[in-house]
């Protein structure tokens, strides 16, 4: 199709892996995250710079940072040698600096109600970034101020919706109560601001420029699934997905799920014909929607089909985002050499394309399949060779190991066990096995407020009935509260056993107390008690998702710590092999004494033959993950100064956030019945804080135990449909007989590890 790119989008179209694009909307891949900031904030200036009293609607959250970073970065440099050199890369080299002082901003989405004074306010967000930060005008600025919304009687919203619940059922039924009646008039004169917002849009000519990013089910602006594409500015309802996504925060889905949202419409940024319309998108995570959303005709299930009418519309994505459109499958295959794993990839896609067990595929099958007639010197041998190769990586996987050092990292709680505790588990039965469980960032973030202050409430009560009977030690404040924490995590297993949720609680409680008395260095147990009373004052005036200060951050970054234990105590691990590295990144404080250092104390001090961590793609930014990644990378490179590592062997998992595909790995992990009730047995009882999912993901209302499951036997479903369908149950193993779960997990050396690392490094970071 003839597709009229800007320079902006020629220069980085060029740079493409695919330069085939026979989607319904045109797009553009880059590399990496950073480098989709770069390429938004140079469109963005490219387009201000023709349409300098222009109308612009720009991302209000996390992952606008680079897009930001970039637009200012140029903007500052636009007339030195290394602005200019730049520009001229990017085909802006004759285009005069743009003034966006004179830009209309449109704020596409607020939640509501919502004191938009709040850090996480997205009006507050547009404030700072956009009409301060960018300088653009206020008074020709469009936001959505809830203080603003007028509503009966003049009243606030925490008057007429105390409990920040509004009830939409309202607009079509009757009100029973006095308090009723005021929320119905209220919501209908909602609607009159939301029609009066709408017509201001459209009095300015409708948007001339949106960017913004895409929900996992397809979401634009707060359009979830199912909206009309001829949809004008509204107040509505989320949808679980968007509520999973947006409980970070708000502070919990306990919020997010009752908190509706004002948000412009599909039709609102269709009603300007010319509107660039970018959407922009990484990881691989959302692959699926983005190939549902350029590849489907128009569809309700999928808002972003609705910009197909935009003849500018563009779609901005990682190579991992695309990953699933047919023309990144194309070039999979055709783009660079074959190899055995395109054969294992296109074999085992032929057998779900078919639903034929890999066993029963004939030569005419794969001859028939776009990928696998590609496959070199194809024969009735192809599908064993494929068959043999997984077998290896299944034999691999359920190999016994001995008298191995195993380092376990994980960049939050919870991750080693969801990417893999079956092997865990078994690399703890042999005796001859050293193993240590590392979590490198303290978790807080994952502790909502309310959990906290119910735990200090359950503490305060159990002191003023006695129970906490360690207090009352003469050296406890002293230097006693140091020892016997291994103490807790016995007292709480041991009333597992016993089937006792009280005892089980006044174990959390212990913990909690000699968490107190270390961060606040308290004295005495009045003391405590002031300290107590103090943390649930902060608490009780903080508003959801608000940040705490930090030594409330490092109580729940504790009561997280005290979960991990619990975790590998059920497996014998005794508590000092499992170590809460906090690394500084996690809390604003990055150096390498900070990040790198405690990483590489605990190489030199427990000499690993093997280290396992989180593995992921490209993600939607510098996350936790990739820091950890990098952290541990440069660790190991450091050490390999020190030490002979070439026998040191990385093992890279992934969980519920990211999948690794069969024919990307190394290792097979068989995962028995048995295997998947202990997870989940484990994960109910010590992830406390987790049980209630107030952070889950979008894939899954429950718990993240329950996704992990689900993946693991999708998993085998698809090398079981691959190896025949007798080829577990009849097994001479009793561990195959047993399986019902699979786990896919990289095995590198030192060397192709430190390789990924840098590669995914240069990816993320080499942009200017």
């Amino acid at each position: 199709m003839k597709i009229n790119f800007t320079k902006v989008e020629e220069a980085f179209f060029a740079e493409a892996k695919s330069q085939t694009i026979t989607t319904k909307v045109p797009y553009i891949t880059t590399e990496s995250f950073p480098k989709l900031g770069l390429l938004s904030a140079l469109s963005f200036l490219e387009w201000a710079s023709k349409n300098p009293n222009g109308v612009v609607s720009l991302p209000t959250g996390k992952t606008a940072q680079y897009f930001l970073d970039f637009t200012h970065l140029i903007l500052e440099n636009w007339t030195n040698k290394k602005g200019k050199d730049f520009l001229e890369k990017y085909g802006l080299a004759d285009v005069k600096k743009p003034d966006l002082s004179e830009l209309s901003f449109v704020q596409m989405g607020e939640f509501f109600p919502i004191d938009p004074k709040q850090h996480n306010s997205l009006h507050n967000y547009a404030q700072k970034q956009y009409i301060e930060a960018f300088g653009f005008n206020k008074e020709k600025a469009l936001l959505i101020n809830s203080e603003e919304v007028e509503l009966a009687e003049g009243k606030h919203f925490s008057e007429i919706f105390p409990d920040y619940k509004i009830d939409l059922s309202l607009r079509y039924r009757e009100a029973k109560t006095h308090q009723e009646q005021l929320q119905q008039e209220s919501i209908f004169k909602i609607d009159n601001w939301c029609t009066a917002y709408e017509n201001k849009i459209r009095e300015k000519g409708g948007i001339g420029f949106f960017l913004g990013g895409i929900g996992p089910d397809g979401l634009i602006a707060f359009n979830t699934r199912g909206s009309d594409h001829f949809s004008s500015t509204r107040l509505t309802q989320t949808n679980f997905e968007t509520q999973a996504i947006t409980a970070a925060d708000l502070g919990g889905i306990e919020v997010s799920k009752n908190r509706l949202v004002i948000t412009i419409g599909l039709g609102t940024l269709s009603f300007n014909p010319q509107n660039k319309a970018i959407i922009y998108a990484a990881g691989e995570a959302i692959a699926d929607t983005i190939k549902a959303s350029l590849e489907s005709e128009p569809t309700v299930t999928y808002p972003a089909t609705a910009l197909q009418k935009l003849e500018n519309a563009r779609f901005y994505l990682t190579e991992g985002a695309a990953v699933s459109l047919e023309d990144s499958i194309d070039c999979y295959y055709t783009c660079t050499p074959w190899n055995h794993q395109k054969t294992e990839r296109a074999v085992i896609e032929l057998c779900k394309k078919i639903n034929k067990f890999g066993t029963k595929l004939e030569l005419d099958d794969l001859k028939a399949d776009k990928y696998c007639s590609m496959i070199p010197d194809l024969n009735e041998n192809t599908v064993q060779s494929v068959i043999d190769s997984i077998l290896a990586k299944l034999h691999k996987g359920m190999k016994k190991e001995v008298n191995q050092v195993y380092y376990h990292t994980g960049p939050h709680h919870d991750d080693i066990m969801l990417g893999i505790m079956p092997s865990t588990n078994r690399q703890s039965r042999d005796a001859s096995n050293e193993l240590h469980f590392s979590v490198l960032t303290s978790g807080f973030t994952a502790v909502t407020n309310s959990f906290l202050y119910q735990l200090l409430i359950d503490t305060k009560d159990l002191i003023n009935q006695g129970t906490i009977e360690m207090i009352n030690f003469p050296d406890f404040f002293k230097d006693g509260y140091k020892y016997k924490w291994d103490k807790d995590i016995y007292h709480y297993l041991d009333n597992i056993a016993a089937q006792d949720e009280e005892e089980k609680r006044r174990g959390v409680c212990h913990r909690v107390v000699r968490a107190l008395v270390s961060i606040w260095n308290i004295k005495d147990e009045e003391e405590l008690r002031e300290t107590i009373f103090e943390v649930l004052t902060i608490l009780r005036k903080s508003y959801d998702g608000g940040k705490n200060p930090p030594k409330v951050q490092k109580l729940k970054g504790m009561i997280r710590e005290f979960e991990e234990e619990l975790v590998w105590a059920h497996y014998g691990i005794m508590v000092k092999n499992v170590h809460h590295l906090r690394l500084g990144f996690y809390s604003g404080e990055s150096n390498y004494e900070k990040d790198i250092l405690p990483i590489l104390e605990d190489f030199r001090r427990y000499k690993p033959t093997v280290i396992s961590l989180a593995m992921d793609p490209q993600g939607s930014g510098p996350d936790t993950h990739y820091k950890v990644l990098q952290a541990i990378a440069r660790a190991v490179e450091d050490w390999s100064k020190e030490e002979d590592l070439s026998k040191l062997r990385i093992v890279g998992y992934r969980n519920v956030w990211f999948k690794y595909n069969p024919w990307d790995v190394e290792v097979i992990v068989p995962v028995s019945l048995n295997s998947l009730a202990t997870l989940d047995k484990s994960f109910t009882e010590c992830y406390i804080t987790q049980v209630n999912a107030s952070f889950p993901s979008y894939q899954l209302d429950g718990k993240f135990s329950d996704l992990t499951q689900r993946v693991w036997f999708e998993q085998h479903k698809q090398i079981q449909l691959l190896l025949g369908k007798n080829f577990f149950y009849q097994n001479d193993s009793p561990l195959l007989r047993a399986t019902h779960g699979v786990i896919y997990h990289r095995e590198l050396n030192v060397q192709q590890f430190l390789e990924e690392a840098s590669n995914l490094g240069k990816a993320m970071e080499n942009i200017l």
